[in-house]
């Protein structure tokens, strides 16, 4: 009889186990940088080919009506972090590379709502949310903190800010990685150092010109934002950013294959200043930006990869998104207009980053979780500010009053198991606007249509702006005078939601 109930007890446990194992997946965020809704094959890209972006959509759900919370990269990075969106604070613009931590060390985070879970979590790439205290300069030569330790990361390996940004430099765990201290590092937004070279100075010689901007300090040959002088050791170079980062990743997952771990993997592909790998040079037709996506997809690919290595594929729900749409010319003349040929990297949309038409934030999103998510194609709404209230769900942490203010659970929709998801998107560009259902309302907000250095279509206007999107995709039909009372509902919704009533 002991003898029975001590294997009834065994069966028990074994099946708690595998019930834990099976809400408690692995989690791998990787998060693309300028990566537009139609610049990937499985999204109807034919210019560039990536097959595993393509092989994780055909295995998981790809998402139609998926947005970033902003058309620019730091707002969006704290929306997904926090939960909450980026316009409600002060400062969450696109940060220079000295700047402070934006994200408040007492503030509840994705990365902290997975370590309360019991997970063992990780960022490595593109940080850009600032480092260090408020009113302090950072010392690059020593601890740099608060960072993302204080964010909820266990682990870090993350360039401060983007690469066209100084310091150049890679951080691992608040330390500059193969810094000589005989050499500090001295960085500045304000001032050039005396001697140092700068993109005007050395214009001639740079071997990636510049359009607009970019010509401050010269590392790598290559002219940046912001005055850097010191640090020569630790200087990275730019065509070994993605393998950097992907052994990193790698490593991080191999490390803890035997836990549950989140990894928050932010490539800096396909962010300017666009320079592949030389084995992914000429890899398309469309010249750098071509060729970064297919690095892109390679460094996607390595983690997948490693996954199916550890036999971990099964235990792991993938994310893939990108930060915000895209953008061809962003301050480097690497050709990217002139190849760019048929290839439309919003897919059908109008407008790029830095737009509030669609294809600033509507953004390439796919799912994939063997054997839970079920292989498709799904239309729900879902925002970039939900994982962290959708991910608590998942693994069983209940958020409280104020925690992720902004975030939804929208598990059932992120898992396939419903075709409802958001009732509404709010989307950030220079103001901001509301989507429910097919209808699309945009506020009135100053400044010029159409950027005189992206030549993006930015979606600004005097005028209230109403879109019909089943209809008009595109964005081309204003129907403001058709449907005022519609207009009236939805700029009644988005008010409620700027001053953080219920909605």
């Amino acid at each position: 009889m002991k003898r029975l109930s001590l294997v009834f007890l065994i069966l028990v446990a074994g099946g708690a186990a595998v019930c834990a194992a099976e809400s408690r997946p692995n989690i791998l965020l990787i998060y693309a940088d300028d990566l537009g809704y139609g610049d990937v094959g499985c999204y109807g890209a034919k210019a560039v080919r990536t097959p595993n972006v393509d092989r994780l959509a055909k295995q998981g759900l790809r998402f139609t009506s998926a947005y970033s919370s902003s058309a620019t990269c730091t707002p969006s990075r704290f929306s997904l972090l926090t939960g909450g969106y980026a316009f409600r604070q002060k400062g969450t613009g696109i940060l220079p590379g000295d700047a402070a931590l934006i994200i408040p060390p007492d503030c509840v985070t994705l990365p902290k709502i997975m370590k309360a879970a019991g997970y063992t979590t990780g960022a490595v790439g593109k940080w850009h949310l600032g480092l260090g205290k408020v009113n302090e300069e950072v010392d690059w030569n020593s601890d740099i903190k608060p960072g993302p330790r204080e964010v909820g990361f266990d682990y870090s390996f993350i360039m401060a800010a983007t690469g066209d940004r100084v310091p150049c430099v890679f951080l691992e765990n608040q330390r500059v990685v193969g810094l000589d201290p005989g050499d500090p590092i001295q960085v500045s937004y304000e001032k050039p150092f005396p001697g140092e070279p700068t993109g005007v100075s050395e214009r001639d010689v740079l071997k990636l010109n510049w359009s607009h901007g970019h010509n401050q300090a010269v590392i790598n040959g290559v002219g940046r934002i912001g005055y850097m002088k010191g640090g020569a050791s630790a200087r990275w170079k730019d065509e070994d950013l993605a393998d950097t980062f992907t052994r990193k990743g790698v490593e991080f997952i191999e490390r803890n294959r035997d836990r549950p771990f989140f990894l928050y993997f932010a490539t800096h592909d396909i962010h300017v200043p666009r320079l592949p790998h030389a084995r992914f040079v000429g890899q398309t037709a469309m010249g750098p930006r071509g060729d970064v996506i297919v690095q892109f997809d390679w460094a996607a690919g390595q983690l997948l990869e490693v996954l199916e290595r550890l036999q971990l594929s099964r235990d792991t729900l993938v994310i893939l998104t990108s930060d915000n749409g895209p953008v061809v010319d962003d301050g480097y003349q690497d050709g990217a207009v002139a190849r760019l040929g048929d290839h439309r990297p919003a897919g059908p949309f109008r407008g790029g980053k830095y737009s509030i038409f669609e294809g600033g934030t509507r953004v390439p999103m796919i799912v994939r979780w063997p054997g839970r998510v079920k292989p498709g194609v799904s239309d729900a709404l879902i925002s970039q500010v939900d994982f962290a209230a959708s991910l608590a769900a998942l693994t069983g942490r209940e958020l409280r009053p104020g925690e992720a203010r902004d975030s939804r659970n929208v598990l059932p929709a992120l898992l396939g198991e419903s075709s409802a998801g958001r009732q509404h998107i709010v989307e950030q560009a220079r103001g901001l606007a509301v989507r429910q259902g097919d209808w699309k309302y945009i506020e009135p907000s100053p400044g010029p249509k159409r950027s005189k250095t992206t030549h993006i279509e930015l979606g600004n206007d005097p005028a209230p702006q109403l879109y019909d999107l089943a209809r008009d995709p595109g964005e081309r039909r204003n129907l403001i005078g058709e449907n005022p009372a519609r207009a009236e509902a939805l700029a009644e919704l988005l008010s409620r939601v700027r001053d953080g009533g219920t909605y």
